[in-house]
């Protein structure tokens, strides 16, 4: 019985608050929860925020993911369970927004650079084509 117990999952908390209260919570009142960088953000922000989450509860009514551009907003509970697709420059990188993700800003979870994949070198390249001809 002691084995089971050891193996159940363990309730999300932030802040040692539960999501249930931070939904209730207002987005100011959230802020502050958090570290000092994203409590000045959000206190800053917190029209473009509202405006932002209600943009996205009239357009999730059809379920599809709301685009954006707005990389610097910081994840606030009220947001969680929305599919957004974030710009990264070159395209929408679809997400949904998690637990684990309460406090970070929304272009964190959408990388901007690429790992870079090398192929093989050219013709050119190495000093061991420069004696081969060319023709």
């Amino acid at each position: 019985m002691a084995e089971q117990d050891q193996f159940k999952k363990k309730e999300f908390r932030f802040r040692g608050k539960g999501v249930d209260e931070l939904k209730e919570l207002e987005v100011r009142e959230f802020a502050k929860l958090l570290k000092s960088n994203e409590k000045r953000t959000v206190l800053r922000q917190h029209d473009e925020i509202q405006k932002f989450i209600l943009r996205c509860n009239k357009k999730n009514q059809e379920k599809k993911p709301i685009k954006t551009h707005f990389r610097h907003l910081v994840v606030v509970p009220r947001m969680l369970g929305m599919k957004i697709s974030v710009y990264n420059g070159k395209t929408f990188v679809p997400l949904v927004v998690e637990n684990e993700m309460l406090g970070h800003r929304l272009g964190e979870f959408a990388v901007t650079r690429n790992k870079v994949k090398h192929g093989s070198a050219g013709v050119g390249a190495t000093r061991s084509s420069a004696s081969r001809a060319v023709k």
